[in-house]
């Protein structure tokens, strides 16, 4: 399938039968390849696969059928020239900066990032010699500032995980492009639907494909996109040599999640709303933080690169940790789970979870208080889910 024939297709349509590969067989499902390694007709088909002479599959750690299929469909949705699949979103993320960065080398981050985000720009990448500089992901100036001749990337999500801050991407890869350097952005809470960082000059997007784009809480995944430069010259031996790949039975999983991927979340963010709606007024909760709400801070910057406001959201209630506890613990329908972008809401409290590991002052920089929870919402009936929160809400 041409990609000029993709151009004219809705991201439904392009989510059920993009990059689709069919055996001899026909099938309509896409067929699930479960082998490591591959025949080849002669020695010198060996010889010429292993030296990129001739087209087909070596061994799966590199390239698999499903894998491709599910690699061809991110990429048709995403609008990127290429990408690879991981075997999860970290290994996403880790891969999509090492592979590029070297000893000497500068990154430039928002501070707000999940936690394994933040270890692995604060922690991992310092021990290999790459400098980095922690900013307000909202503060324009402060990426202007944080700027150095050797600066080689920079990094960010949108909108943030717990707290739904926002950068604005295109002001944010006009300053990184000016110095050079490589936009990455985490768009998992926005997913490919309902934001597009390429669109706005992100050079390369990573996903944890074990949230919506699965959505049904079965397996790992990871996705990194990019140009076909970026993916030639740095990603893919990276990937080939150090081994982060996804499963083709994970990747065949994700295939099946990305078909209903629109329906899913179109239904939950419409209840998110709704729920956001009904938070704020709630005299128990001091704050909420959704996108979709006019209170938000970034609420323009928002409705200016997203289609939709998405699934997630968080809330602060009156009172502390304990009666943060009390609150999850009093759900009967809400399960209790750092896992977010399911078909169950699930609920978790990122002072003690997600982002337990930064120190009492980074938490507070970030607004990640003792009384904030974190909620992605799910399909149950959207009364349901704001009764059981307002019962929970009867504990604090």
């Amino acid at each position: 399938m041409s990609k000029d024939k993709y151009a004219t297709w809705g991201d439904a349509t392009k989510l059920v039968h993009g990059g689709t590969i069919r055996s001899e067989f026909g099938e309509t499902s896409e067929a699930l390849f479960l082998t490591s390694g591959y025949v080849y007709q002669s020695a010198e088909s060996a010889e010429a696969r292993f030296k990129g002479d001739e087209e087909g599959y070596v061994y799966s750690r590199f390239m698999n059928p499903t894998i491709s299929m599910f690699e061809n469909r991110m990429k048709v949705i995403e609008g990127a020239a290429d990408g690879r699949a991981t075997a999860t979103g970290m290994a996403a993320v880790t891969a999509s900066l090492l592979c590029f960065l070297n000893a000497g080398d500068h990154i430039v981050s928002a501070k707000a990032l999940f936690g394994s985000c933040r270890y692995v720009v604060e922690k991992l990448l310092p021990r290999f010699g790459v400098e980095i500089t922690l900013v307000d992901g909202r503060d324009i100036e402060a990426w202007k500032a944080a700027m150095k001749p050797n600066t080689k990337a920079v990094f960010f999500e949108t909108p943030t995980n717990p707290t739904l801050e926002l950068v604005d991407i295109q002001a944010v890869a006009d300053i990184a492009h000016e110095n050079g350097a490589l936009v990455v952005v985490d768009n998992v809470f926005a997913t490919p639907i309902l934001q597009k960082p390429m669109q706005f000059g992100a050079d390369v997007v990573c996903y944890s494909a074990t949230k919506h784009i699965d959505g049904q809480g079965r397996c790992l995944g990871g996705m990194v996109l990019g140009s076909e430069e970026y993916v030639t010259d740095y990603l893919h031996d990276y990937m080939r040599q150090t081994g982060p790949s996804i499963s083709p039975f994970n990747a065949w999983v994700m295939l099946k999640g990305l078909e209903t991927l629109p329906l899913r979340l179109n239904q939950a963010q419409t209840s998110a709303l709704n729920i956001a709606r009904f938070l704020e007024e709630h005299p128990k909760v001091n704050k909420v933080h959704y996108p979709g709400l006019e209170s938000h801070a970034q609420h323009d910057l928002a409705k200016s690169q997203m289609s939709g406001f998405g699934t997630m959201m968080a809330f602060e209630i009156a009172g502390d940790k304990d009666a943060a506890f009390r609150l999850e613990n009093a759900l009967e329908i809400i399960s209790i789970s750092n896992n977010l972008g399911d078909t169950k809401s699930l609920m978790t409290h990122p002072a003690t979870t997600t982002h337990q590991r930064l120190e009492d002052d980074e938490k507070a920089e970030l607004s990640i208080t003792p009384s904030l929870l974190r909620f992605s919402v799910g399909l149950e009936d959207e009364k349901d889910l704001i009764n059981d929160i307002d019962i929970a809400l009867g504990a604090v």
